[in-house]
């Protein structure tokens, strides 16, 4: 139903921008403008500055969520050209403005939700879904921050998604139009249909062979086979250097007894508490009717009420309330501090008095302990082993790059050598062409455009030597040859004349069937009894088998009154099909009440979309611009 917003140019940009900009969580905005310094601005914001590196940076991030949207069919030549890298840096503009924004309304981001956002960042929970205070460590030492860095980032990120969630939730959608829509979306039509078959035009073209050799000549391009190669490759990645690297248990020993505390468990407590909330900056009397509140209900359990039956009457956390109170265990700093103190002030079974932190009033019941636990050596032997030498991989593989780089330039016939002084293995792939392979992994680098440059280049063709050492990304560098060049060329008409015979034929046949049908839909318009129709059916605007996009198009494109009416739609290989619609159905009531739900928040999305879009543009209009749109030619075979 949503076939023309689709279409819409102004939101297809609008959504390549959300690819983007939302959830920073591991590029973090702040930290933009403080890498590569010294490179190119490819734009101002105000004295903001955007760099080559940025770019590049929003250019691989979108190439993946795209690849993870779409599979190996998303061709990453789609995003290498003048309209999408400008995109991309409008998307990094509107990053800057919003930022700009933020700071100007000075939006701040409470520790509660930057605290959910972090539990919510995927791969942070263990198997029991709680919180791995190891698995958020390793993820900091991954991208070289510090829990201060990291959560400051976030905490940017969130104020700089505060505003578009603003905005996308004021858009309104009124309700005329979601019945209007709903009434053109569950529309359906009864039609009859008078097919003109490709296949019954077959056996009536009888080309010659000076017909066939000039369809031939006129369709040359079918017939091409593209210039492409065999080729043989080598890479060298900082895991293979890892994997040459042997770590002696005497430093893997030295190394946890350094670094003991991140193997161990800390203490956890399990515990119910019942909440009095208690909002900041209230009065001195809501402070006092909190606190009485709190007092009474201490009471109650001191008189023996059952403290699950009284949390679930009484608290105000709605997250707990329903389960008793139960908050499940926790460690120390998952918790606010004087929640945290209190509650690892307590014996098992012992309840505190009244508790207040920045949510409230709590009154807390300590129901389990799980003691701090240390992992053995031998358990983490293997983890610190890889860490050790991913460590030492990042010194070494400068070292072992330049050396790789000069053994495939100096021994230029062989890619051997490098192979060999780096435990490596030759590999090889034919039908490569000057865009790659479309039987390899998009990301695989014989698809990366800057090796094929170097691989296809002409010095490359003529002499079958090694390229250069060309970094594809990723700490990996590939050293390719050409073993086998095959220039473009074209099938001889002799071994393709059957081949062209059929197509020649399936074409003549398509028109002639095309023919026969607009005539017969000339006649029926004309007044012609509709003789020989299908018995009616009704069809609805999902595109299927039985009635493609085109017939859809044509069906639901013609007037609803008045009827019948007569249409044609050209199904291409399939020949012509003259349909007759005979009824429009409108979906009843309770379709339609059925319905409004999921219409109105399409709508919404859309309607936020648009706002969204303007939003921005005012924005934009507002700010101090400077492209530098030539500085990006090229930029994605950096």
């Amino acid at each position: 139903m949503f076939d023309t917003v689709r279409k819409h140019q102004r939101l297809m940009q609008f959504l390549l921008l959300v690819l983007i900009f939302p959830a920073f969580a591991f590029f973090g905005i702040q930290g933009y403008d403080q890498f590569f310094a010294d490179d190119g601005t490819v734009a101002t914001v105000g004295a903001s500055r955007i760099t080559r590196q940025d770019y590049d940076l929003a250019h691989r991030r979108q190439i993946e969520q795209l690849r993870q949207m779409m599979g190996d069919r998303f061709d990453t030549s789609l995003l290498d050209n003048d309209a999408a890298r400008a995109q991309i840096l409008d998307g990094l503009i509107a990053q800057r403005v919003l930022l700009a924004e933020a700071i100007d309304k000075r939006i701040a981001v409470p520790d509660d939700q930057l605290r959910r956002a972090i539990l919510a960042v995927p791969g942070l929970t263990g198997g029991d879904g709680k919180f791995d205070f190891e698995r958020y460590r390793q993820l900091l030492r991954a991208q070289g921050k510090s829990e201060q860095m990291f959560e400051s980032e976030m905490r940017g990120d969130l104020a700089l998604q505060t505003l578009p969630e603003a905005i996308s939730q004021s858009a309104f959608v009124p309700a005329s139009l979601v019945d209007r829509m709903i009434a053109l979306g569950e529309q359906t039509r009864e039609v009859r249909e008078w097919p003109s078959r490709t296949e019954d035009y077959v056996a009536q073209p009888k080309p010659d062979d000076g017909q066939l050799l000039a369809w031939y000549e006129r369709n040359a391009q079918v017939f091409e086979v593209p210039e492409n190669a065999r080729v043989e490759y080598l890479v060298l990645s900082g895991e293979a250097v890892a994997k040459q690297i042997e770590v002696p248990e005497h430093d893997a020993r030295a190394y946890y007894e350094q670094n003991k505390a991140r193997y161990g468990t800390p203490e956890e407590r399990r515990a119910s508490h019942i909440l009095v909330k208690l909002e900041p900056g209230a009065s001195d009397g809501q402070k006092s009717a909190a606190r009485a509140r709190a007092g009474e209900l201490l009471a109650k359990l001191k008189a023996g009420a059952e403290f699950a039956t009284l949390a679930k009457a009484e608290s105000q956390d709605p997250g707990s309330a329903a389960a008793g109170g139960d908050l499940g265990f926790f460690t120390r700093d998952t918790m606010v501090k004087p929640f945290a103190d209190a509650a690892f002030a307590l014996k098992e079974g012992e309840t505190s008095g009244v508790v207040e932190s920045e949510f409230g009033l709590h009154i807390i019941r300590l129901t389990g302990i799980r003691p701090a636990a240390q992992r053995d050596f031998e358990s983490v032997r293997v983890s610190i082993e890889a860490e050790i030498r991913a460590q030492k991989a990042g010194a070494r593989f400068a070292e072992a790059a330049e050396t790789f780089s000069n053994l495939v330039y100096e021994q230029a016939d062989s890619l051997a050598p490098a192979a060999q002084r780096f435990g490596l293995q030759v590999q090889s792939a034919d039908e490569v062409g000057r865009a790659g392979s479309a039987k390899l992994p998009r990301e695989h680098p014989l698809n990366n455009p800057r090796l094929l440059a170097a691989l296809f280049s002409a010095d490359s063709i003529a002499g079958k030597r090694n390229t250069e050492a060309v970094d594809v990304g990723g700490n990996t560098l590939v050293s390719a040859r050409i073993v086998e060049h095959r220039p473009a060329r074209r099938k001889p008409f002799e071994s393709v004349k059957d081949e062209v015979r059929q197509r020649m034929v399936r074409e003549e046949a398509h028109a002639l069937a095309v023919q026969a049908g607009q005539a017969r839909l000339k006649a029926l318009r004309a007044g012609e009894a509709p003789d020989g129709m299908s018995a009616p059916r009704t069809v609805t605007r999902a595109p299927g088998e039985a009635m493609p996009a085109a017939a859809i198009v044509a069906v639901f494109g013609a007037p609803s009154e008045p009827l019948p009416v007569f249409v044609g739609a050209d199904l291409g290989d399939r020949g012509y099909v003259v349909y007759q619609v005979t009824k429009v159905n409108l979906p009843d009531a309770a379709r339609v009440a059925q319905r409004r739900d999921t219409y109105r928040r399409q709508l919404q999305q859309v309607y936020a979309q648009q706002a969204l879009s303007d939003y921005l543009e005012s924005l934009k209009a507002r700010s101090k611009i400077e492209r530098h749109p030539e500085r990006l030619a090229g930029a994605e075979g950096r």
